[in-house]
């Protein structure tokens, strides 16, 4: 069974999620908006990986050595100035979320094909904020878009 794959894949990305979020709320400080939210959201991804946890306890984590380093996302080890590198930040974020976003996908096929309410619970909860996340991000990157790519600085 290759679940635990897509566990240790899902628990990592929530992690470097979260942590993203925490350096773009950092990073834009002066934005309210932005800074508040994306401290709630990178709480929100821990709560995911609580929530992962008795699911990886019973079916475990690992990383499947044939298994290529491209699906394993970084996270944003600085953010960018300004308005179009607050508009790249959010972009990078969602990319992120994306995959995330995507991995919960898969997992719930699993669940689903296990017949395991315990883990089609956590994917409800986690997956739909996972989905709010996504909403919010692709939500301000329009209203960011205009002024940073119209408006000469």
């Amino acid at each position: 069974m290759k679940l635990p794959v897509y566990l240790g894949l899902l628990h990592r990305s929530e992690g470097t999620l979260a942590a993203s979020f925490r350096q773009v709320a950092e990073g834009h400080g002066h934005e309210p908006d932005v800074h508040f939210l994306c401290l709630t959201l990178a709480a929100q991804c821990d709560a995911h990986q609580k929530a992962l946890a008795p699911i990886i306890a019973r079916y475990g984590e690992t990383r499947d050595e044939d298994e290529p380093e491209r699906l394993h996302a970084q996270g944003l080890a600085e953010t960018r100035s300004g308005p179009v590198g607050l508009l790249r930040d959010l972009q990078d974020l969602y990319l992120l979320a994306s995959l995330v976003d995507i991995t919960w996908t898969m997992v719930k096929q699993a669940a689903q094909g296990l017949r395991d309410v315990e883990l089609l619970g956590v994917v409800a909860n986690c997956d739909g904020q996972t989905g709010t996340q996504l909403k919010w991000l692709q939500t301000r990157m329009k209203q960011a878009a205009p002024q940073a790519l119209i408006v000469a600085r």
